[in-house]
């Protein structure tokens, strides 16, 4: 890879991790824009989940130095979605990517309609049909399994987790799912680095560039509230489906097996 990509990257990181921060599918930049810079499926698979970590890392870091985050509550569902994705992870091989290729492009257009036409949804504390320990015990896991099999739409299905069930408020939610989200990206990257094909000057590139702009997303999405979260949310959610929707012959499951079998010679 050319050097002269390396700040293109970091751009492009800045931008994701800016969205990503607030609502999620940073994806949609990242994985196109490593695939051209040149690397091989294993690499953009690889190195996408490095600088994934960076930027959610940074987001969660945020929403806890502004209060958003209980460090002890949310430990938890951080390790469960963590656990989770390993086992995602490992199962790639085996689990039912043409489905969920299939079902994704509906469920994302169901996270949209459900934001755009959800009453208020302020930063107060709602009625929680379960506790954060229930939640870590249930919904992280198998959120997290996902991301380590799948991953599109791993951190608004976090955040509908946390608004519907444990009676979070937007910004509540949306930093909980940063910090599940953290949990499961290095889960599934621990698993992926295990075959050494991350491009570590890209990662590192890409992931200060979604450092910073995480933050940014952050301190935006506390300052500006449901003004600027709900809105993004559903623009994001919607152009996730269009985007899998769009995909002739479903080839996103094929690359993702192809990079997994590259990474484990499977």
């Amino acid at each position: 890879m050319s050097l002269s990509l390396l700040p293109l990257l970091a751009l492009v990181g800045l931008v994701s991790g800016f969205v990503d921060a607030i609502a999620g599918g940073g994806g949609l930049l990242t994985l196109p824009a490593l695939a051209l810079s040149g690397l091989d499926p294993v690499a953009v698979v690889a190195t996408n989940k490095l600088a994934g970590t960076f930027g959610t890392g940074s987001a969660t870091l945020a929403f806890v130095r502004a209060g958003k985050i209980d460090a002890k509550v949310m430990a938890e569902p951080a390790l469960a979605a963590l656990c989770g994705a390993v086992l995602g992870a490992l199962a790639l091989p085996y689990a039912p990517r043409e489905a969920l290729s299939a079902a994704l492009p509906f469920v994302l257009i169901a996270v949209a309609v459900y934001f755009a036409f959800a009453p208020p949804l302020g930063e107060g504390l709602r009625h929680a049909r379960i506790s954060p320990r229930v939640y870590a015990l249930t919904l992280a896991p198998a959120v997290g399994f996902y991301d380590g099999v799948f991953g599109p739409g791993a951190g608004a299905f976090y955040m509908i987790g946390f608004l519907a069930l444990a009676g979070f408020g937007l910004i509540g939610a949306i930093a909980g799912a940063r910090i599940a989200n953290f949990g499961s990206n290095i889960g599934a990257l621990a698993i992926y680095a295990f075959g050494g094909h991350i491009a570590i000057p890209a990662g590192l590139a890409m992931g200060i560039g979604a450092f910073v702009g995480a933050r940014l997303g952050a301190h935006s999405a506390v300052r500006a509230g449901a003004r600027l979260a709900r809105p993004l949310i559903v623009l994001v959610s919607c152009a996730m489906a269009l985007r899998l929707a769009s995909l002739p012959g479903a080839p996103l499951r094929e690359w993702i097996g192809m990079a997994f079998r590259g990474a484990f010679g499977g």
